[in-house]
């Protein structure tokens, strides 16, 4: 009991000095967000300014298009999150409980899929996009996703072997349909795993840098991250951190609520296997 004390002691102590590294960064960022311009640069480091200065958060929605990147990158982490989760969960299924032929041999051609680099495809597709007159839309970074997510499929399909065939087979048997089985029976089993792909994904998306440069260039079409970016060209040299940093903790704020809403979700995709009594 002794030993186990001291273990339980030791991992204690290692999680909480992770967790102080982690946290850390943000505490300095909403700290910095608050700050006068002096005192970013003060040494020691001020970590609770003598007097809040709450002005920047009012000044980021004059000082560049924020509105419009965050109901921007909204629009699309949304609309590819929710759709693409759907589909993703529809193949995962077929993938997982249907009697398709070569489905195998097609879900590990679907897994080499990712293997093939990103860059290697950004030519091919801007060719592709500027030929259907897509470019400085949102569409090219909406509609491929929309069809699924390969991460996704794979993850949901792992999990849904471990629900017994027999739950499924019961249902044909009462005349559903594979549609009804799935929306009754194979969704409400694994929302905790959605929800849990559903925050990564979401992330992903809202924090993407690297497509929204690609395809877009109006400053109303422009994604937070690209405005955020902008926010670091334009007032880095102004040395006006405290700007960037409310900036980038409006931007951080949509994430932070959708991992309180699926929380518990995240939980129960730990802690749930097979199927609820």
């Amino acid at each position: 009991m002794r030993k186990k004390k001291i273990a339980d002691s030791v991992i204690f102590v290692a999680l909480s000095a992770g967790a102080v590294f982690m946290i850390a960064p943000l505490l300095w960022m909403l700290s910095t967000s608050v700050k006068q311009k002096s005192d970013v640069f003060a040494l020691p480091p001020v970590w609770i300014p003598n007097e809040f200065d709450f002005s920047k958060y009012a000044e980021i929605w004059t000082a560049g298009p924020l509105l419009s990147g965050i109901q921007n990158s909204l629009i699309i982490s949304l609309s590819v999150t929710i759709v693409g989760s759907f589909t993703s969960s529809l193949a995962a299924f077929a993938f997982a409980k249907l009697r398709l032929k070569n489905k195998n041999a097609l879900f590990l051609l679907l897994l080499s899929a990712m293997m093939i680099p990103y860059p290697s495809l950004m030519i091919p597709q801007f060719s592709m996009f500027a030929g259907a007159g897509w470019i400085d839309t949102l569409l090219p970074l909406i509609i491929p996703p929309i069809f699924g997510n390969i991460v996704m499929v794979f993850f949901l399909r792992q999990y849904l072997i471990n629900v017994p065939n027999a739950v499924i087979e019961a249902a044909k048997i009462d005349g559903t349909s594979f549609f009804g089985i799935f929306t009754k029976i194979i969704f409400p089993l694994i929302k905790p795993a959605i929800a849990a792909q559903f925050i990564l994904w979401f992330m992903a998306v809202w924090n993407d840098y690297l497509a929204p440069i690609i395809y877009l260039n109006s400053p109303d079409k422009l994604t937070i991250q690209l405005v955020i970016a902008n926010f670091n060209a334009t007032y880095a040299i102004q040395t006006d951190y405290p700007l960037i940093m409310a900036a980038s903790i409006i931007a951080l704020l949509p994430m932070l609520i959708v991992f309180l809403i699926f929380q518990k979700q995240i939980i129960e995709s730990i802690a749930i296997s097979g199927v609820k009594g």
